[in-house]
């Protein structure tokens, strides 16, 4: 993978910051922001379907995200 691209767009502090964290603590962060991508996804559908129950929001909400969809 390029990493090129990314450290163009980092500050030189994050990169120090990404380079020093444990994998664990990286891991924790990816599982925090797949939490509150779905968290956010999970708002916008009950917005523009308020007709669904939690049930169906939850469904198009694991749908979206193991197909990888908005």
């Amino acid at each position: 993978m390029d990493f090129e691209f990314w450290n163009k767009q980092m500050h030189p502090i994050q990169i120090e910051i990404y380079q020093n964290m444990s994998a664990q603590r990286k891991w924790e962060l990816s599982m925090e922001l797949n939490f509150n991508a779905r968290l956010l996804k999970a708002v916008a559908l009950r917005q523009d379907h308020p007709e669904w129950n939690e049930d169906q929001v939850q469904a198009e909400v694991k749908k979206i995200f193991l197909y990888a969809s908005t």
